[in-house]
């Protein structure tokens, strides 16, 4: 495909010829009295030859300005503006050019060129064949029947896109188009029949370019941010539909059809901001009532609900409520298994529940969708350390508490525990031993979960009381048999002496 620069440094190129031209053709042209016209030219001329274009310019209108007969100077701005990529400022300089002198071959042959490019067929071929038919140079009359010819096979291609569309052969009609559009850069009705292809193809990212196009292209196009709003909406962008919109209505704030897809986006958008600033703030369960009111807001658009259950997701899983975060997180990952935050919200949930095998699978498949996520590698790490860790000895489990107890809860539990499991309640020794070596674990974990710092390195799977775990780290020792106990009474209801033989 032709791009719109690779035509400005055509242009460019061209400037030489064009220079010759004005020299050739400004001799004997009728100046101001004072000669100020002549200057402009002149000063254009040598500005526009060392590509000064902004300032070639505006010595161009000041010549216009000053001899509005003199289709030189209009000559001479339209090839600035063409220089510039300015062809709809170019064409009425040419047709004013064309005017003031129709024998004028190479002004003709311009505006039959832009003309081409904007699909404006009949129009183009008519100034084709008008210079065909007055005195061309050898390369002007071999351009404008190279060019005639082109538009014909243009004509020609275009009858059979519109038959392919309106018999709903989009992938012909969108093949069709691509040729067309190669020639005709600026042709919006091409552009558009072919977006309108695109999206029955499920191609949206090839309809926005060529809607962004066409919008460009043509002045107060409403109907082109219209479809760009409805397009990127359906896709589940709330924010780039909203900017769109705002585009039509800026172009007619009375539009129907934009106005009432305002007042839609505007609610779902706010209620996205809303839920957002929720979960920055940490009100996870005001948040997920929040993307529950954006579902039924908007129920009949998949992208929007899959957008919701993924924050719902998070924020479950931010907030510690790990079945029901696993239930939501699994639903989006049905409809997309590569969503790389919603692994990785599944598998921190995983963590909470200790399913610690199921939330490294999910560290890994996310972590062949996004290689240098730090969080992925640190997730997977701990969740691997931890899965060795459970393996071995649990200190949560083993006072029979959750992840997520208070200080408070583990003393409780550790205190009833320490009772029951006191070696003086037992007499045969086989069970006294049993009950000494559980009485030990539970005074390691009441000591590993109450310290903060031992509990943040146990958290992260690191065993503060396996020397071979904290091996390079400072770390505390428990201190096996029980004279670390003498003088203290777990049950806090005085002092006791308790003195084991382990002989």
């Amino acid at each position: 495909m032709v791009s719109i620069d690779h035509v400005a440094h055509r242009i460019l190129a061209y400037i030489p010829y064009v220079l010759v031209l004005i020299d050739m053709r400004y001799e004997g042209v009728t100046c101001g009295r004072d000669g100020s016209v002549d200057n402009h030219m002149e000063m254009g001329k040598k500005l526009l030859a060392a590509g000064q274009l902004a300032d070639a310019l505006s010595h161009f209108h000041a010549a216009v300005d000053g001899d509005p007969k003199n289709y030189m100077a209009y000559y001479g701005r339209a090839t600035v503006y063409l220089a510039m990529g300015k062809s709809k400022s170019a064409l009425p300089d040419l047709s004013k050019v064309i005017e003031l002198k129709p024998d004028f071959t190479s002004a003709r042959l311009q505006r039959g060129n832009l003309l081409l490019k904007q699909g404006r067929l009949d129009e183009a071929e008519s100034d084709f064949k008008s210079v065909l038919k007055s005195n061309p140079s050898d390369k002007e009359e071999r351009e404008a029947q190279s060019q005639l010819t082109k538009s014909d096979e243009i004509q020609r291609l275009v009858a059979e896109a519109r038959s392919s569309f309106k018999s709903k052969d989009y992938v012909r009609a969108a093949a069709q188009l691509d040729t067309i559009i190669e020639t005709c850069i600026w042709d919006v009705t091409s552009r558009e029949m072919r977006a309108e292809c695109f999206v029955q193809l499920g191609e949206m990212g090839k309809a926005i370019s060529d809607l962004k196009a066409a919008s460009k292209l043509k002045n107060d196009n409403t109907p082109a941010f219209y479809k760009l709003s409805t397009i990127y909406y359906n896709l589940g962008d709330h924010e780039m539909s909203l900017n769109e919109v705002r585009e039509c209505l800026k172009l007619d704030p009375d539009h129907k059809q934009c106005y009432s897809h305002y007042k839609q986006v505007k609610k779902l958008n706010k209620q996205i901001q809303s839920a957002e600033e929720l979960i920055q703030e940490q009100r996870y369960e005001d948040a997920v009532s929040k993307y529950e009111a954006v579902m039924k807001t908007e129920p009949n658009v998949h992208h929007f609900t899959l957008l919701a259950k993924e924050r719902i997701c998070h924020a479950l899983a931010q907030s510690q409520q790990a079945s029901r975060a696993i239930s939501v997180c699994s639903e989006v990952l049905q409809s997309n298994p590569e969503n790389v935050n919603v692994l990785k919200d599944r598998a921190e949930a995983y963590i909470q529940e200790e399913q610690y095998e199921e939330a490294i699978k999910d560290y890994e498949t996310a972590a062949k969708h996004s290689e240098n996520d730090r969080q992925i590698k640190e997730g997977l790490e701990r969740a691997q350390r931890l899965l060795k860790q459970s393996q071995k000895k649990d200190y949560y489990k083993i006072l029979g508490v959750k992840r997520t107890a208070q200080k408070k809860e583990i003393i409780k539990a550790y205190r009833k525990l320490a009772q029951q499991w006191h070696p003086d309640n037992f007499q045969d020794p086989e069970e006294k031993k049993k009950a000494e070596k559980k009485f030990i674990d539970i005074a390691q974990a009441k000591e590993v979960l109450t310290d903060p710092e031992m509990r943040t390195k146990f958290d992260q799977g690191e065993d503060p009381m396996d020397p071979e775990s904290q091996q390079g780290h400072h770390h505390h020792h428990f201190h096996g048999g029980f004279h670390g106990f003498n003088g203290f009474n777990p049950f806090g209801s005085g002092p006791f002496n308790f003195k084991f033989n382990f002989n």
